[in-house]
C-alpha cells in the first residue's frame, strides 16, 4: 500500500527527474583530455617511438570512454531510485575497472603495445584529469555541474 504522507516515504524509493549535471561535466571532462591528448601522445613517442605513442593514445582512449560510461551510468541510475544509484555507482565501477583489465589483458602481448605508456597514461590521465575538472565543477546547488562563465552569471542576475 503506498502512501502519500511525504514522512513515509523513503529516501531510497525517491529519484532524480531534472537534468543531471553529469553530462556537462564528461563533455568538459573529455574536452580537456582532447586538449592534452597531443601532449601525452608526443611524449610517450619522444620515450618509446611509434609504439608508445599508440599505447598511450589507447590508453586515453579507454580513460575518456570510463569517464562517459561513468557519467552514462549515473545519470540512466539516477532516474530510477537512488538506491540504484548507489548500487550502480560501486558496481558499476567495478565493472569498469574489470573492462579496462580486459582491455590492457587483451592487447598486453601485441607487437604495438609498450605497457609503460600505457599504463602510465592510465593512471595519470584518470587522476590528472579529474584533478584539473575539479577546478571547474561547480559545488553550488544552483550551479550544478560544470561553474558557469562569469558572463553567464551576469546576464542570469540582470533578467535576460
Amino acid at each position: 500500500m503506498k502512501s502519500t504522507d511525504p514522512r513515509m516515504v523513503s529516501v531510497l524509493s525517491m529519484r532524480d527527474e531534472g537534468a543531471g549535471p553529469e553530462a556537462a561535466i564528461v563533455r568538459d571532462l573529455v574536452k580537456r583530455g582532447l586538449i592534452v591528448a597531443p601532449l601525452i601522445v608526443l611524449a610517450s613517442a619522444l620515450g618509446w617511438g611509434v609504439n608508445g605513442a599508440l599505447s598511450a593514445a589507447y590508453g586515453l582512449a579507454l580513460v575518456l570512454v570510463n569517464f562517459i560510461f561513468a557519467a552514462a551510468i549515473v545519470t540512466y541510475a539516477a532516474r530510477i531510485s537512488y538506491a540504484v544509484l548507489m548500487g550502480a555507482t560501486l558496481f558499476g565501477y567495478l565493472v569498469r575497472l574489470g573492462i579496462i583489465t580486459v582491455a590492457v589483458y587483451v592487447v598486453a602481448d601485441a607487437a604495438w603495445v609498450e605497457l609503460i605508456p600505457l599504463c602510465a597514461t592510465l593512471i595519470v590521465a584518470h587522476l590528472g584529469l579529474l584533478v584539473w575538472e575539479l577546478r571547474y565543477v561547480s559545488l553550488s546547488l544552483a550551479f550544478p555541474g560544470v561553474k558557469p562563465k562569469k558572463s553567464d552569471l551576469v546576464s542570469t542576475t540582470n533578467g535576460e
